[in-house]
């Protein structure tokens, strides 16, 4: 598989929102306002992506290498849990004004299960490096992209009249998103 299809396929067609229902959470939780989920899309993107090749570089270069695969999971929760303490450290020493404006989204990002999701498929789909920072920049951007026209549509129906409001609602606005994203799988 090409790293074009990859990307394309992870963005639109697997979906980690839409089609895997990973990140469900944030992407409820902090989909009400666009600039919102601008900050979460955004804060996803980098942690997921570094996780990811992190963790697929443990995964083959330790775990594999002295058959300690079992361990695969608490090994990727502690690499992602420590990507974002250090990221979240080194963003409120160096860069103070982006820490501010990410706020609460990098600590929320720990309990994430797109990014853990992200990092497991990589290496259950056996893909090389380059295809796993492929494979999880492009998921990311999938994240970002869905949660940013979530809450796009959210905005708009919080503003008009309407039998439905709130989760109900966000819901079907989910499953019909879901089914238009489910129908780009025949263009690959």
């Amino acid at each position: 598989m090409g790293l074009i299809s990859i990307a394309f396929s992870a963005i639109l067609v697997q979906n980690v929102i839409l089609s895997r229902f990973l990140g469900i959470c944030p992407f409820l939780g902090v989909s009400n306002k666009s600039k919102s989920s601008i900050g979460m899309g955004l804060a996803v993107v980098f942690v997921i992506t570094l996780s990811s090749v992190v963790s697929w570089l443990i995964y083959y270069y330790l775990l594999d290498a002295f058959s300690m695969t079992y361990m695969r999971t608490i090994v990727f929760i502690l690499v992602i849990a420590s990507l974002v303490q250090i990221i979240e450290m080194f963003l409120k020493k160096f860069i103070p004004s982006l820490y501010k404006a990410l706020g609460i989204y990098l600590p929320l990002i720990t309990t994430n299960c797109a990014v853990l999701g992200v990092a497991t498929l990589s290496i259950d789909n056996s893909y090389n490096l380059l295809e796993t920072l492929t494979f999880a920049f492009a998921s990311s951007v999938g994240f970002l992209l869905v949660i940013y026209i979530f809450s796009t549509l959210r905005e708009k129906m919080n503003r008009t009249e309407n039998s439905f409001s709130g989760i109900p609602i966000a819901l079907i606005t989910a499953g019909i998103m879901a089914m238009i994203f489910a129908r780009f799988a025949g263009v690959i």
